[in-house]
């Protein structure tokens, strides 16, 4: 079975927000995380609820619970079998926060101008 390939979206500093996010979480949560995103990777687009959900618009949102803690991962697929893991946030809301959508789709954005101008 090919695995997919699970990135980090990164900034133009070189900085990985996703990744920040994980590493500033506790312990368990990390865990909780990395074993989620690991599912990701073995599974891909075949992941369902309650570990991912489609947010419409090609992206979807990794769910990740941790005792009373939950947080989530929004990412969209590229090519190659690739995961583009792009915005984090601490759930706290029913709704994900509109500034959440906006940059996750704003980091689409600078992601795909950076392919097309490599290519």
């Amino acid at each position: 079975m090919n695995r997919f390939s699970v990135e980090y979206f990164e900034k133009n500093d070189g900085s990985l927000p996703v990744e920040i996010f994980i590493l500033r979480q506790r312990i368990k949560m990390r865990a909780r995380i990395f074993r989620t995103l690991e599912l990701l990777e073995i599974k891909g687009n075949e992941l369902r609820e309650p570990f991912s959900k489609s947010l419409g618009d090609g992206f979807f949102e990794l769910r990740v619970s941790q005792g009373k803690d939950t947080c989530r991962i929004l990412y969209f697929y590229a090519t190659d079998k690739r995961v583009i893991l792009t915005t984090a946030f601490t759930k706290k809301t029913k709704r994900i926060p509109f500034s959440v959508i906006v940059q996750a789709k704003q980091y689409r954005a600078e992601y795909e101008k950076r392919i097309r101008n490599n290519v």
